[in-house]
């Protein structure tokens, strides 16, 4: 059986201003995502893998906006620092408070990163984002 990695997460935004700019911002997430390829080159970061719930018109959901995604990959831990690159790239175009990628490896155990704000929330920017990354494994070295 090949080595199959679960990537899983969400991005959270908290709107700011009034309607007009909450709306906006929202919106702009939307067109964010709409950018990423239909189809994308290894390691896959696809519009397909991203989901907003609640109503576009209202910005989604009761206050903040939460986009979440998830995709099943054949051993991505392997180029993960190309995977996370490309996500990054995605952040840096959005307006976000803070985001969590799941990674669950067969081998290499769970593994759960984290991104928050440097201030009440990112707008897009070119600037370094902040990340920190928790590692756990189950079950018993075989």
């Amino acid at each position: 059986m090949d080595n199959e990695s679960i990537v899983y997460g969400c991005i959270k935004h908290l709107p700011f201003g009034d309607e007009r700019q909450r709306k906006a911002s929202c919106f702009h997430n939307r067109r964010a995502l709409r950018a990423l390829p239909e189809a994308d080159e290894w390691p896959f970061l696809s519009q397909d893998m991203f989901a907003i719930a609640g109503d576009p018109g209202a910005g989604g959901g009761f206050q903040t906006q939460v986009i979440h995604f998830g995709m099943s990959y054949r051993a991505v831990e392997y180029e993960w620092e190309h995977w996370i690159a490309k996500f990054e790239r995605l952040l840096k175009r959005m307006y976000w408070v803070s985001a969590v990628v799941h990674l669950e490896t067969e081998f290499a155990g769970f593994h759960t990163f984290l991104w928050d704000s440097a201030d009440d929330y990112h707008e897009p920017s070119d600037e370094p984002l902040r990340v920190r990354c928790e590692w756990s494994r189950e079950g018993n070295v075989v």
